[in-house]
C-alpha cells in the first residue's frame, strides 16, 4: 500500500481517539442533567448525520473528497474549540453541549462519505481489502483508546479539556491532509467528479439521490447493500445491547460480561490482522456471506450457553471471527464497485444503510427483552441473519462480484 495512504491512516486514527475521547465525555455529562437529556444529546447527533448524509456524499463527488475534508476538518476545530470556551465559562453547559452536538452532526453527514472513500482513492484495488482491514483496525484501537482517554482527562481537567485536546486531534488531520495533497502534487486520486470547471449536471438534490439510485440498480451493490443493512439490524446489536442484557439475566458479573465482548472484539481484530497480512479471500462475496453465517453460528450458541461463561466466551469468539470475516470482504466489494462519479455517494449510502435499521432494531429489541428472554432474542437475530446469508450465498451477482 502506498505511504499517502499510511500516512492518511495515522492521522486518521488519531482524529478517531480524539472523537471517542470527545463522545464518552460528552454522553458523560449529558448524562449528569439526566436520561432525556443525554438521548436529546445524541438524537443532536445522529438525526442531521441522518439527514444530510446523502447530500454530504453528492457534495464530495462534485468537488472533491479531499476538498470536503478539508473544510469538514476545520469546521471541526472551531466547532470543539468553541465548546471548549462556552463550557469554560458558562455556569450551564447544556445548551453548548446541544448545539456543539448538532454541529457535529452536520459536519458529519459531510465528512463521513468522503472519508470512507478514500482507501479506494489512494490504494490500487489489488491491495484494498488490506488497505479497509487497516483502517478497521484503527477504528478498533480508537474505541479502546479513545474513551479512557476521555474519562481520564474529563475527571482531570474537565470538558473543556476534551473539547480543546479533540481540536488538536482535527488540526494534526488537516494538516497531514495539506501536507499529503502538496506531496501527491496538488490532484490526489478521485478528487472531482467535474474537475475543469464544468457547470453541474444536474441539481445537488438530484445528483444526492442519485446515489440511491445507483445503489438500488446496480448488480452487485444491491444485494451487498442489503446484506450490510441486515447485520447493522441484526449483528451489531449482539454486542451494543444483547450481551450485557445477557450478562444481567445470567446474573454475570459485570467483568464476566464484559469477557464476552472482548472476545467478539478479539475475534474481529484476529480476520482484520489475518486479510492485512495475507490479504482477502479472492471471491469477496461469497465470503462475506459465508462469514455472516458464522456469525449467525455465534449467536446461536451464545443463546444456547445457558450459564456457562466459557462457551458464551467461544461464542463471542466466533461472532467476532464472523463479523470480521464481513466486514473486511463486503466493504471493499462495494468501495471496488462503486463507479468512479459515483464513490462518495456510495459511502453516503453506505452509512445510512448501517444507521437506520440499526436505529430501528435497537429500540425493538430493548423493548421485547422486557418481556421475552434475552436467548429468544439471540436465536431471532441468528435465524435472520443466516437467512440473509444463505440467501445472498445463492445470489448469482455476489458469485460473480470478483469479476466485475
Amino acid at each position: 500500500m502506498p505511504g499517502a495512504y499510511w500516512a492518511w491512516l495515522g492521522g486518521t486514527t488519531l482524529s478517531l481517539i480524539g472523537v471517542q475521547a470527545m463522545a464518552f465525555a460528552m454522553a458523560w455529562v449529558a448524562a449528569g442533567a439526566g436520561g432525556g437529556f443525554a438521548a436529546l444529546v445524541l438524537t443532536a447527533v445522529n438525526l442531521p448525520r441522518a439527514l444530510l448524509l446523502l447530500v454530504g456524499g453528492a457534495v464530495a463527488d462534485r468537488l472533491g473528497a479531499w476538498t470536503v475534508m478539508v473544510v469538514s476538518d476545520a469546521a471541526m476545530v472551531v466547532v470543539t474549540v468553541a465548546l471548549a470556551a462556552a463550557v469554560w465559562s458558562a455556569a450551564d453547559p447544556w445548551l453548548p453541549l446541544l448545539l456543539a452536538a448538532l454541529a457535529i452532526g452536520v459536519v458529519d453527514a459531510f465528512y463521513l462519505p468522503s472519508t470512507g472513500s478514500m482507501p479506494r482513492r489512494l490504494v490500487p484495488p489489488a491491495g484494498l481489502a488490506r488497505a479497509m482491514s487497516a483502517r478497521h483496525l484503527a477504528g478498533q484501537l480508537a474505541m479502546f483508546v479513545g474513551p479512557a482517554a476521555g474519562s481520564l482527562l474529563l475527571a482531570a481537567l474537565g470538558l473543556a479539556a476534551v473539547a480543546l485536546a479533540n481540536a488538536s486531534s482535527f488540526a494534526l488531520m488537516l494538516a497531514v491532509l495539506v501536507v499529503l495533497r502538496a506531496a501527491m502534487g496538488g490532484r490526489p486520486s478521485g478528487s472531482p467528479e467535474l474537475p475543469d470547471g464544468q457547470p453541474p449536471s444536474q441539481p445537488l438534490w438530484r445528483a444526492a439521490v442519485d446515489g440511491l439510485r445507483i445503489a438500488a440498480s446496480h448488480a452487485v451493490l444491491r444485494p451487498a447493500m442489503l446484506l450490510v443493512g441486515v447485520a447493522a439490524g441484526f449483528l451489531l446489536p449482539v454486542s451494543s445491547l444483547l450481551v450485557p442484557l445477557l450478562g444481567r439475566e445470567r446474573t454475570w458479573s459485570s467483568p464476566a460480561t464484559s469477557a464476552v465482548v472482548a472476545a467478539l472484539a478479539l475475534g474481529t481484530a484476529t480476520v482484520a490482522i489475518l486479510v492485512l497480512v495475507r490479504g482477502a479471500l479472492p471471491d469477496p462475496g461469497r465470503a462475506s456471506a459465508a462469514a455472516l453465517l458464522v456469525a449467525a453460528v455465534g449467536v446461536v450458541t451464545l443463546g444456547a450457553a445457558a450459564g456457562s461463561l466459557s462457551v458464551s466466551v467461544a461464542a463471542g469468539m466466533v461472532i467476532g471471527v464472523g463479523s470480521g470475516g464481513f466486514a473486511t470482504h463486503v466493504g471493499p466489494l462495494i468501495l471496488a464497485v462503486a463507479p468512479d462519479t459515483h464513490v462518495s455517494r456510495v459511502q453516503s449510502v453506505l452509512v445510512l444503510v448501517q444507521s437506520l435499521p440499526l436505529l430501528l432494531t435497537l429500540n425493538v429489541l430493548g423493548s421485547l427483552a422486557e418481556v421475552v428472554p434475552v436467548a429468544a432474542l439471540l436465536y431471532g437475530c441468528a435465524g435472520v441473519l443466516a437467512v440473509a446469508a444463505v440467501t445472498a450465498l445463492t445470489s448469482p451477482s455476489l458469485r460473480r462480484a470478483d469479476r466485475r
